[in-house]
C-alpha cells in the first residue's frame, strides 16, 4: 500500500499549499523546542517554507516531504541557537562591577564569575538550561516548562539540583582555597 502511495506521489506534482503548508505547525514545534523563542521559531518556519518553495521543482524526488522540511527547520534552528549563544548574555563580572568598589573586589567578583561558568559547564544539559533560563534570563517556571517540554515540578527539581550542585562546588572550592 505504501509503495502505491509512493509511486502515486511521484507521478503527481507536489502541491505546495496542500503538501507543505500543513507542516508549518510541526515545523514550529521543532524550531521552538530548539531555539526557545516564539518569534525566532516563526522566522525559522518562514525560512524553511521559503527554502522548500525554492526547491519545489525537486520535491517530487524527495521520499518524505515531512522529513525534508523538518530537517531544514532543525538545521536552521540549530544554526540560530549557535549564533544566539555566541551573542548571548553571558555571566560576566562587568554586570556586577557597579557593586564592586575596589579593584580587589572587582578581581574577586571576576574570579567568582569564572568559577560559576566552570561549574555551570559541568552540569547536565537540562539542569544547565533550566538554571540559565531562570537565573540568568529571568524566565518564569511556566515559560521554562513550555520551552523545554517539562512539567513545572520537573523545572523546579532541575533548578534545585543545579543550584545545590553549584553551591556545593563553591563551598568545596572556598573550603580548599582552590
Amino acid at each position: 500500500m505504501q509503495l502505491i502511495r509512493l509511486v502515486y506521489r511521484e507521478m503527481q506534482e507536489i502541491n505546495f499549499h496542500d503538501d507543505v503548508l500543513p507542516l508549518k505547525d510541526k515545523l514550529f514545534r521543532v524550531a521552538f523546542r530548539i531555539i526557545l523563542h516564539r518569534e525566532e521559531a516563526e522566522d525559522i518556519v518562514q525560512e524553511t517554507l521559503i527554502r522548500a518553495w525554492n526547491k519545489r521543482q525537486e520535491l517530487s524526488d524527495v521520499k518524505s516531504l515531512e522529513a525534508f522540511c523538518v530537517t531544514i527547520a532543525k538545521h536552521l534552528a540549530l544554526d540560530a541557537r549557535e549564533k544566539k549563544d555566541a551573542q548571548h548574555v553571558e555571566l560576566t563580572a562587568e554586570h556586577d562591577q557597579a557593586t564592586a568598589s575596589t579593584p580587589y573586589d572587582q578581581l574577586v567578583e571576576s574570579e567568582r564569575m569564572e568559577l560559576l561558568r566552570k561549574f555551570l559547564s559541568q552540569l547536565p544539559e537540562t539542569q544547565r538550561d533550566v538554571f540559565h533560563l531562570r537565573d540568568v534570563e529571568g524566565k518564569s517556571y511556566q515559560e521554562i516548562a513550555e520551552a523545554l517540554q517539562l512539567s513545572e515540578e520537573q523545572v523546579k527539581v532541575y533548578l534545585f539540583r543545579a543550584r545545590q550542585k553549584i553551591r556545593q562546588q563553591f563551598i568545596k572550592t572556598d573550603g580548599y582555597g582552590l
